[in-house]
């Protein structure tokens, strides 16, 4: 197979999944193979909401629009473009993927495959529903990856390099099981925000999307803030208070309510505005409806401190504060290029 021709399978894929990323679905009569899958997926997505609570149709269709808008053919050859793909010995790479958010683990499915291996992949028993379905998909427009595309639920066996995502302490398992073979591990990372005062009411609105999008679950969803000694935060709280809505999720309102109760039990210094709670504190993963603020004084020793903690963060949003800073709302629209760790994982492809 070609690489031109496994482009076109997944920019086919992207087409497929355009029709589920409205809440209005849509059946598009010239979608290949249409009438095989166009129901069979929508029971699918019924089936990963009733199986995962925090999987609710609007973050399922938003994650399903992030992906249908970054598989066109203009993105997926903008992004191998650099790459010298063609000269490849084809082996076999398992993923073990997380399941934090729906189909979170597919930028790593579509970059085996992309770059010509093939793969094996363990899901997380939270985010199970979706991705074999659109790999069958994928077998029928492109049937060349018939037989190159397995999914496993028991002991990865039987591959060449492996990428890896799961908590620090299963990383640390992963580290040493292993330990012979090319690899990719990930670990928990968080993202951060670095406010000056100065932005505007939009700027924190859409900052409140890099917050409250999958309820906070993704490692590219801002857990920590940085703030200049003194800030007040009113304006901050106008801008997201549109999220209040949030709290009729069962989840997340228990969580609330929890976090909230342990708080005041340990008579911790809080502020509140019925849906969410920020608190003081040095750590960088904050529990859901939760945010974590540190203040500063100096900004270049903010940056340098930043730099020392690196390899916790995932994303920095900001205006003007680095060169690899995320605008404000966009950390869950990354880019094909965007990796995750700052690892990049089709050069590790092409030299395993």
């Amino acid at each position: 197979m070609q690489l031109q021709d496994r482009i076109d399978a997944f920019v086919k894929l992207g087409d497929f999944l355009r029709q589920f990323s409205n809440e209005d679905i849509q059946k598009d009569h010239n979608i290949e193979h249409n009438n095989i899958f166009f129901d069979g997926f929508k029971h699918q997505l019924k089936l990963a909401k009733e199986h995962n609570g925090w999987f609710t149709p609007e973050n399922i269709r938003f994650s399903i629009k992030s992906w249908s808008d970054a598989l066109t053919l203009k993105n997926l050859t903008t992004w191998l473009k650099p790459y010298n793909i063609n000269q490849l010995n084809p082996r076999t790479v398992a993923i073990i993927m997380a399941g934090n958010i729906p189909l979170v683990g597919f930028h790593d499915f579509l970059s085996v495959l992309i770059t010509g291996h093939s793969v094996l992949v363990k899901q997380s028993s939270n985010d199970k529903q979706l991705l074999p379905f659109l790999a069958k998909y994928l077998e029928y427009v492109e049937p060349q990856f018939k037989g190159h595309i397995v999914f496993t639920e028991e002991k990865v066996e039987h591959f060449d390099a492996v990428i890896a995502t799961g908590s620090n302490n299963t990383a640390r398992y992963f580290e040493y099981y292993f330990k012979n073979k090319p690899a990719i591990i990930r670990n928990n990372r968080n993202s951060v925000a670095i406010l000056t005062g100065n932005e505007t009411e939009n700027d924190l609105k859409n900052l409140s999307e890099d917050i409250f999008r999958y309820y906070g679950l993704g490692c590219r969803n801002v857990s920590k803030l940085f703030v200049p000694h003194g800030y007040d935060f009113q304006a901050f709280f106008e801008a997201i208070y549109h999220w209040h809505p949030i709290m009729d999720s069962a989840k997340y309102a228990n969580n609330y309510d929890y976090n909230k109760a342990v708080y005041l039990m340990s008579e911790f210094d809080m502020l509140e505005n019925g849906f969410f709670m920020i608190k003081e504190d040095k750590s960088f993963a904050s529990p859901i409806a939760t945010l974590f603020y540190e203040t500063y004084h100096d900004i270049s020793q903010l940056k340098e401190e930043i730099s020392a903690k690196k390899d916790q963060i995932q994303c920095i949003v900001a205006n003007g504060f680095s060169e690899n800073e995320v605008p404000f709302g966009a950390t869950q629209k990354p880019k094909l290029w965007d990796y995750a760790d700052d690892v990049d994982s089709v050069e590790f492809l092409l030299a395993i």
